[in-house]
């Protein structure tokens, strides 16, 4: 288990601020090592998780439909600049033998992936991954949808644009209509 270490964000904060010509111990910016350290520990905090362990309980229910949660909305930090990129995942699958998991796991398990550094290809994949091993259903997908603050602050510098990942697995690879029906529920508003 990887333990955040608060006194050396905090000290690298302070380099950072002293790197861009500021003053550290300047009034405003006192406590902002502090507040870094502690705002990158909660937003780091899935370093900790593994996102298998929401599927671990699971409930008996004769249902072998499809199962969407989507819109929901997750923050992360892209690992290649350290600055945020946030969007919506959507998370299908469909139970088989009745393993169905709370609708909220869903959503905990995004969650859990997205506080780490990350790519969000990587974010889409490895839930997919997590509810194909831990519930084995007939097939899983996950959509995820994101703007990036590193090709709107900097960069290309283009707000608005949006970056679209999928990960199909099981039925929703082979089966173009389950595939189509996911999106279709995706895309309605």
């Amino acid at each position: 288990m990887t333990e955040i270490n608060l006194q050396q964000i905090e000290y690298a904060v302070r380099l950072i601020l002293e790197g861009i010509g500021e003053d550290p111990n300047r009034e405003g910016l006192l406590d902002t090592p502090k507040r870094v350290a502690k705002m990158y520990a909660e937003m780091f905090a899935g370093l900790n998780q593994d996102p298998k362990e929401y599927f671990e309980t699971f409930f008996n229910e004769v249902h072998e439909e499809l199962v969407l949660v989507k819109d929901i909305p997750f923050f992360s930090m892209c690992e290649h600049h350290l600055v945020p990129f946030f969007g919506h995942a959507h998370v299908a699958y469909i139970p088989r033998e009745g393993k169905v998991t709370g609708l909220s796991k869903l959503a905990r398990a995004v969650e859990a992936v997205a506080k780490r550094p990350q790519l969000q290809e990587r974010i889409t994949s490895t839930v997919a991954n997590a509810i194909m091993e831990q519930l084995e259903p007939y097939g899983a997908m996950v959509v995820v949808e994101a703007e990036h603050m590193c090709m709107t602050m900097r960069g290309v510098k283009k707000p608005g644009a949006k970056t679209v990942t999928t990960a199909a697995r099981g039925v929703f690879q082979t089966d173009a209509v389950k595939r189509s029906e996911v999106l279709s529920f995706i895309n309605q508003k």
